[in-house]
């Protein structure tokens, strides 16, 4: 039986690469080819990829009072959808050079929610959507208190307005269920949470 991961970056032939749109994203066009499982070669095809900052998602957990905070905020990818185009998501952020995870989930915690961890545990990195962009994610549970959680944040200059919103964690997870939360971020991030609650509780 064939075992995964036989090919690696090195592999991919990248004939020609230019940018097509430059604005506050890039969108890069590709001229490529790479082995196939069957041995041949791929013929040479092209693709477009949008070229995007890798990001820290944080959701943040109160282990005492068993409460997340999550951050109601408008979001033009959901706009044409049969839902609301106001997401609830986590605290989150673009990384910025030189920046590590740790400091931007710091940094937007405080920007985001006026919140500041005492903690905060490794969840997982993951690829946003591999086909086209080339966002990672670095996501977090970051312990804080909720007893003064909540309120409107958001910096007008980057046109945020957020309002954040203290939930219980089993609201949380129902809203999943239910759809009402369907962002990756946060559904990876409540599961988490659902898998190790009782852990967090106990000693975090």
């Amino acid at each position: 039986m064939t075992k995964p991961f036989q090919f690696k970056a090195s592999d991919v032939k990248i004939e020609k690469r230019e940018t097509v749109f430059q604005g506050f994203f890039r969108m890069d066009k590709l001229w490529l080819t790479h082995p196939r499982f069957d041995g041949r070669s791929m013929p040479q095809f092209t693709r477009e990829l949008f070229i995007r900052g890798d990001a820290t998602c944080v959701l943040p957990y109160d282990p005492e009072r068993d409460e997340v905070v999550l951050l109601e905020q408008f979001r033009l990818g959901a706009l044409g959808r049969e839902q609301s185009p106001w997401l609830l998501e986590l605290v989150a952020g673009m990384n910025e050079d030189g920046e590590t995870s740790e400091e931007v989930a710091q940094r937007e915690a405080e920007e985001e929610a006026g919140l500041s961890f005492s903690k905060l545990e490794k969840i997982c990195d993951y690829l946003v959507s591999p086909g086209g962009t080339t966002e990672m994610v670095y996501l977090y549970c970051g312990k804080v208190s909720t007893e003064s959680a909540g309120g409107l944040f958001g910096l007008e200059e980057e046109s945020e307005d957020i309002r954040a919103h203290v939930v219980s964690a089993d609201d949380a997870i129902a809203m999943i269920t239910d759809g009402r939360i369907n962002n990756a971020a946060a559904i990876i991030a409540l599961q988490w949470l659902e898998l190790n609650r009782t852990r967090l509780r106990a000693g975090w």
